[in-house]
């Protein structure tokens, strides 16, 4: 795809996934769009928003302000990339789904934190990696400065690529995690395409979410494929697991239908 990378904005702790999604921005050449998404009614304001504002100015104030610092937080890391924002309402993975399908990627932030609100961005993370229909970049951990991108499902195409791609752009190795037979003819084709890129192949034993969250203690990245279908269950088990436990920033990239 060919649109902005989008990324949710939810006040100061969306920071770090709003950096991210400036520099994949700047990467693929593309701009950075800013989504604030508002779940209005009167059980779930805002904070410091009143039930009623007469005039609308505490409520634009408590809307712009983790905007702002969105922006400048994405000007810092790319200067020169052309921003846009607004503010949408919906609830939050719902609206962040719609968005995804004309966005080149969708970034979200995915750390955990006390209270309702860390429960809350988990919630839209997951979400997301189940039903998404773009990839998607889910910011959490700490990821590892020297370590490899770690690819978790080789018989995809788009994801592989995006592995390949990632571990090349940031000077790495490639970490390909098997669970099945090897599939030797897309990782030639991708190795020809990116000799810049050391890979190394690990059987990772059975398929499952938990093998590629203890890899990801030692990665920068992990990536899977996910299908949104019954016969994908697995796949999509094993995203979901990863968002939510995953000791550094996960890459779910949606399959092409067979």
């Amino acid at each position: 795809m060919s649109g902005p990378v989008v990324v949710g904005v939810d006040g100061s702790s969306s920071l770090y996934a709003v950096e991210a999604a400036a520099r994949e921005a700047d990467r693929l050449g593309t701009g950075l769009r800013l989504a604030h998404v508002l779940t209005w009614s009167s059980t779930h304001l805002p904070p410091g928003v009143p039930p009623w504002d007469r005039d609308g100015s505490v409520t634009r104030e408590s809307l712009t302000s983790p905007l702002t610092e969105a922006r400048r937080a994405a000007r810092r890391v790319a200067p020169g990339l052309a921003i846009t924002q607004d503010v949408l309402i919906g609830e939050p993975s719902a609206v962040l789904d719609a968005e995804s399908r004309t966005a080149s990627l969708t970034v979200v932030g995915g750390r955990a934190a006390a209270g309702v609100g860390g429960r809350l961005r988990a919630s839209v993370a997951g979400q997301l990696a189940v039903r998404g229909r773009g990839p998607l970049l889910v910011v959490r951990g700490r990821p590892e400065p020297e370590g490899p991108v770690v690819l978790g499902n080789d018989t995809s195409r788009e994801a592989a690529g995006f592995a390949f791609s990632e571990a090349s752009r940031r000077g790495t190795d490639l970490v390909v995690l098997h669970s099945r037979g090897r599939a030797t003819r897309l990782l030639s084709a991708l190795r020809k395409k990116h000799p810049d890129v050391v890979v190394h192949e690990r059987h990772a034993g059975s398929w499952t979410g938990h093998a590629l969250v203890e890899a990801s203690g030692t990665a920068q990245l992990v990536v899977i494929g996910a299908r949104h279908t019954l016969a994908d269950t697995l796949r999509v088990s094993a995203a979901r697991i990863l968002v939510d436990h995953a000791h550094c920033p996960v890459a779910v990239i949606p399959l092409r239908a067979a």
